[in-house]
């Protein structure tokens, strides 16, 4: 055997035997118990009500009342109020322009002369009636007479009969003396003729004076001028529009809901079921601002189309300026509600089920939501109440249990599955605050 061979030989039995000794010479490992690595989510405390809550929807304010204001007489416009300009308000009962009233000053002067007149008329023909009264009256007299005497004469005494001039001639020509009077020897169609003169004379009066007021137009309320065309000078017509008003005492804002949301407002369908709280939120310069408002009406028509219920707030004063909502009590004040602007509602509803108000990320396809009740994930099929875009109201019974709604994504999700909290922020509050 060459010297070569040994000494591999020996190489290899000395590796082997060292590795035999660390083997034999090695500490035992340490046993650890497995870790589970949970997914981890972000979850959000939720608590169930029972009772009022707020229906949510959207609308676009407007006008609860429009009056066209215009010209009622023809002429020239010699005065137009300075506010009634676009944008401008007007109070109650301020002249808003005046048609020059000179025409309509002597149309007035000219009847109230024609109604003297006939009074002077109807004064004669009552005096003529009196008089053809007394001449009747003796006149009848002076018959009664002569019959008296005619019923006197012997019917055998030839000489009686013998008919004096005047009788002959009647006789003669065919006249027959009559002893009833025509109703013009009374007079009183002649009286009746003076009156109804009298009464047309005074009903021209009234015209008159009815054109000579139209001279002078009005606002009917306070009002927003929202259209005008009136200028001193101008030359108007009868029915020429000069302007549009809108009510300031209250708006009207339109609001589309479901048959379901529609069905959480009491006796939102029946009248005289009384007023149902609201309010309408509008941003202005990135303030909200907000203003109360109430249920006036609903349209028991529901939309072919979209098969929603209009419902119709009323806000009182919506010239005063809005109220900061909650967390800017240093803002600015705040501007009127504006005609035309969009605005987010709120209405007082009421439901006799439990609910749950959770974020609208919360809320799963299917309705669905995830809640973790001790460390493991539940998925509950809940009933949508009513959804806006950031909150969502739920109902299910498996949500008298508690727990905290999951926000986050999880990548494969299984019912009972253990997950991990990350934190617990308070409900409505946005992450990272």
């Amino acid at each position: 055997m060459s010297r070569q061979v040994i000494l591999a030989l020996a190489v290899l039995g000395g590796a082997i035997l060292l590795a035999v000794l660390m083997v034999t010479l090695r500490p035992e490992p340490e046993e650890q118990e497995r870790v589970e690595q949970a997914p981890l989510v972000e979850t959000v405390a939720f608590t169930q009500a029972t009772g009022p809550l707020e229906v949510r929807g959207s609308g676009t304010v407007q006008a609860r009342e429009t009056v066209t204001v215009g010209a009622e007489v023809g002429g020239r416009l010699v005065y137009v109020n300075p506010a009634f300009r676009e944008g401008r308000i007007v109070g109650r009962g301020a002249t808003l322009f005046r048609v020059n009233p000179v025409d309509y000053q002597n149309q007035v002067r000219t009847a109230r002369a024609d109604v003297a007149a006939q009074d002077v008329a109807v004064l004669q023909a009552r005096e003529e009636v009196a008089i053809a009264r007394d001449e009747l009256e003796r006149f009848a007299q002076r018959q009664q007479s002569r019959d008296v005497l005619q019923a006197g004469i012997d019917p055998d005494d030839y000489a009686a009969r013998i008919l004096p001039p005047t009788v002959l001639a009647q006789q003669a020509f065919g006249v027959q003396q009559t002893s009833a009077p025509t109703r013009l020897a009374t007079r009183e169609p002649q009286l009746r003729s003076a009156q109804a003169a009298r009464e047309r004379a005074a009903a021209n009066l009234e015209a008159a004076q009815l054109s000579l007021s139209r001279t002078l137009i009005s606002a009917p309320f306070g009002s927003l001028v929202q259209e005008e065309s009136a200028a001193v000078g101008t030359l108007v017509q009868p029915g020429q529009v000069l302007g549009t008003l809108v009510a300031t005492d209250a708006f009207e804002v339109r609001v589309a809901l479901t048959e379901g949301e529609a069905a959480l407002i009491p006796g939102l369908l029946r009248s005289g079921s009384g007023r149902t709280p609201a309010s309408v939120t509008f941003d202005f310069g990135g303030i909200t601002y907000r203003w109360d408002a109430f249920v006036d009406r609903a349209d028991p028509i529901l939309d072919p189309q979209t098969r929603t219920i209009d419902v119709f707030l009323q806000v009182p004063s919506p010239l005063q300026a809005g109220r900061p909502v909650s967390g800017e009590g240093d803002a600015p004040a705040g501007p009127p509600l504006l005609l035309g602007s969009f605005v987010e509602a709120r209405i007082t509803g009421d439901t006799s089920v439990p609910f749950a108000q959770i974020p609208i990320e919360a809320l799963r396809p299917g309705n669905l939501v995830w809640v973790v009740r001790d460390g493991r994930l539940r998925i509950l099929p809940v009933r949508v109440i009513q959804r806006t875009d950031e909150i969502a109201y739920v109902t299910t019974p498996s949500l008298a249990a508690g727990g905290a709604i999951v926000t986050s994504n999880v990548r494969t999700p299984t019912d009972g599955m253990r997950v991990r909290t990350a934190n617990q922020r308070p409900q409505g509050q946005p992450r990272g605050e």
